[in-house]
């Protein structure tokens, strides 16, 4: 009877949402007119992996039917892979790359490498990466307008904006200037992130869901998945870097999962388990001055939890948890979070926790 209560009271909540079950196979991006899969492939964590692993991955994808490839020029090789596997079937595939440059002739320098890594004459969605502020024309940086120049020069073809601070997000949204918003978004989404999905849908903006595992921490895809999909005008882009990984998603195009009861209980555990803050592996806290790995030892009660306990209680990642005891406090992770969170108080919370189990 609980179970069905749940299920119940959660699908009313997804209604109220406006999150109503939908079968479509393809996700329009606002204006831009762009429709591809609601597959899209997140190439970050291809840059870990050789030049063949990634080209086999990403050919299979392509195969498979995936075309909306995000990349971005921070992400050392990325982009050069994707040129080595599927620069022969350019026209057929879109194209996301971004630049985190902060001045007007850094700017170029990156849009041009992108463009030459890519080895391609133009990028689809050009997007600014993570600013601390939402570009505007007239704010005195030049940075809209060398956006705008580039598209007039058809190097890029729609502007786009990725962000983890929601407050820049929704103004790039009120503003009228960017076509598409790339932001954070998962079932553990919070009502302020579903309200950024329902304002994009409502001024026809191109809302692409990066972290749609929460940086690893969501591991049932197909519960994310089957989330995702009651969005009908969100793009989920999945970092990709095994090729199991890929052929999860893959499985989901012919056999899209239904949010049923099994699934529904399952987001509820997490929403409850990560209720309160919690790091989300973007890695802008980085590099750490004592060499800390932030990204992954300020989450790292959530993570053991989450995993057989193999993986993380062995002598790698002892020392990379003892490396805590090294902080300077300095302040500079907390100073960088996008989430405003007390890093180095998680760092040494998730270390006290982390001993309990060595």
């Amino acid at each position: 009877m609980h179970n069905q209560l749940l299920c119940k009271t959660l699908c009313n909540i997804l209604k109220k949402k406006g999150l109503q079950k939908t079968n479509m196979e393809n996700v329009t991006l606002g204006k831009t007119g762009i429709s591809v899969s609601k597959n899209g492939f997140g190439a970050l964590p291809i840059q870990r992996i050789s030049k063949e692993e990634a080209a086999k991955i990403l050919r299979k994808a392509y195969n498979s039917g995936i075309r909306f490839f995000d990349t971005a020029r921070f992400y050392t090789d990325s982009e050069e892979k994707i040129a080595y596997a599927l620069a022969d079937v350019r026209s057929d595939i879109i194209i996301a790359s971004k630049t985190m440059a902060t001045e007007v002739e850094q700017f170029w320098k990156q849009l041009y490498t992108s463009l030459e890594m890519l080895k391609t004459d133009y990028i689809d969605i050009y997007q600014f990466h993570n600013p601390k502020f939402c570009p505007m024309p007239d704010d005195g940086s030049g940075l809209y307008e060398a956006m705008l120049e580039a598209k007039d020069k058809g190097l890029i073809r729609h502007i786009g904006i990725s962000n983890h601070r929601l407050a820049v997000a929704r103004q790039a949204a009120e503003s009228g200037l960017y076509e598409t918003i790339q932001f954070p978004f998962s079932y553990l989404a919070t009502e302020d992130e579903i309200e950024l999905v329902k304002l994009c849908r409502q001024y026809e903006i191109g809302f692409i869901a990066m972290k749609a595992l929460s940086g690893g921490l969501i591991t049932n895809s197909k519960a994310a998945y089957a989330y995702l999909a009651r969005y009908d005008n969100v793009l989920p882009i999945w970092g990709i870097q095994k090729e199991s990984e890929l052929d999860e998603f893959i499985s989901y195009i012919d056999n899209p999962p239904n949010l049923d009861e099994t699934l529904l209980e399952i987001i509820e555990h997490d929403r409850k388990m990560l209720a309160k803050d919690f790091c989300r592996g973007c890695g802008y806290c980085l590099p750490c001055p004592a060499g800390i790995d932030i990204a992954n030892c300020a989450r790292m009660s959530l993570m053991i939890r989450r995993a057989p306990l193999t993986v993380y209680l062995n002598d790698e990642w002892k020392e990379k948890m003892k490396k805590i005891e090294d902080c300077i406090h300095c302040n500079n992770c907390k100073n960088h979070c996008p989430y405003g969170l007390d890093t180095p108080r998680l760092l040494n919370e998730n270390w006290q926790d982390y001993k309990n189990f060595i």
